[in-house]
């Protein structure tokens, strides 16, 4: 049986390409509206963050998706996106590749 081909993409904090499901999407719609986009199929301007903590966190500190989404988010904006990475990770580590 042939092997599929896994879509890669670039995170924007570490530079790495890593598989498409190992990664979240957050985007910024035209009307300036920032979201995290756990289908990856939001239209709009994308980002994507490695689902790691450690990777949000330095985001959040030098400011990398302001830059990036070319708009200025809200504090509670990165807590979310904080929280949402953290419980992910853990959900993946609990179910393993089941939950993917």
């Amino acid at each position: 049986m042939k092997k599929r081909k896994v879509p890669l993409r670039k995170s924007v904090v570490s530079g790495e390409m890593l598989p498409k499901k190992d990664l979240i999407r957050i985007t910024r719609s035209k009307e300036g509206h920032v979201a995290i986009d756990p289908t990856g199929k939001m239209p709009g301007r994308g980002a994507y963050v490695a689902i790691e903590p450690e990777e949000v966190q330095k985001a959040w500190d030098k400011r990398i998706l302001d830059r990036v989404l070319e708009t200025e988010l809200t504090d509670e904006f990165y807590q979310e996106l904080l929280d949402y990475v953290s419980h992910q990770k853990a959900r993946r580590e609990l179910f393993g590749n089941e939950s993917r």
